[in-house]
């Protein structure tokens, strides 16, 4: 294995992809609990913002077929072009190609990636990228999604022996903060993962409330404290 695997990601050294996050091929999915996935990519792609990771936004036949990207992804990034391609596999477009490389000169080899279908759109990419680049593959599986379950789980398994590295998207974000004393961007996190990682963000808000003795806040237009019966 390369050394290069052993170096978790960081701010510095990981850019990350969206392929094909649009309606149309989110209705076919299958693998993972639609509006779960969407949760997911949003959270991301807010994770990514948050640690000012270049992002690269693509699209297949978006007027023909596919749909608009979700509103909720461009609206973390509305100042990013979105790369329109035909071909299903995002490598095959030269302006997809150029914006990695980009990201990938200012020594960001690390690509983390979240797309539709898992195992064409996505494993077309990975496979083609790593065949033709010295580019790792980060493939965040639920923050992805296929046509079934099986069409999930070989794809990733297809991708593992290529060299892909498979993770989740809440562990992306961990690896990127590391460190909780990494105050710059503690609080957004902790916002993040309040709005977007469920069981967690549930216990990150029972920690504040009723260990920390969080501040009253305003919640449904009344202010409460941390014990709404006092």
């Amino acid at each position: 294995m390369s050394s290069t695997y052993l170096e978790i990601l960081t701010p510095r050294n990981s850019q990350i992809i969206f392929i094909d996050q649009q309606p149309q091929m989110a209705f076919g999915v299958q693998s993972i609990d639609r509006q779960l996935l969407k949760n997911n990519v949003v959270g991301l792609a807010k994770a990514a913002k948050i640690f000012s990771i270049p992002a690269t936004i693509t699209t297949v036949e978006t007027e023909s077929f596919s749909g608009y990207t979700y509103p909720e992804l461009l609206a973390v990034f509305p100042d990013n072009r979105i790369l329109e391609r035909t071909s299903m596999n995002s490598w095959d477009d030269r302006n997809v190609r150029d914006a990695l490389a980009a990201s990938a000169a200012q020594g960001r080899k690390k690509i983390v990636v979240s797309g539709l279908w898992t195992e064409v759109c996505n494993t077309t990419f990975a496979l083609s990228c790593l065949h033709d680049t010295d580019y790792e593959i980060y493939m965040v599986a639920d923050a992805s999604g296929a046509t079934s379950s099986d069409a999930q789980k070989y794809a990733m398994d297809r991708m593992v022996q290529a060299g892909v590295v498979p993770m989740t998207w809440q562990q992306v974000v961990l690896e990127w903060q590391r460190d909780w004393a990494h105050k710059e961007t503690y609080d957004d996190v902790m916002a993040l993962v309040k709005e977007h990682s469920g069981a967690y963000g549930m216990g990150v808000d029972y920690a504040y409330t009723m260990i920390h003795k969080a501040p009253e806040r305003v919640r449904h237009g009344e202010r409460i404290g941390p014990n709404p019966a006092q």
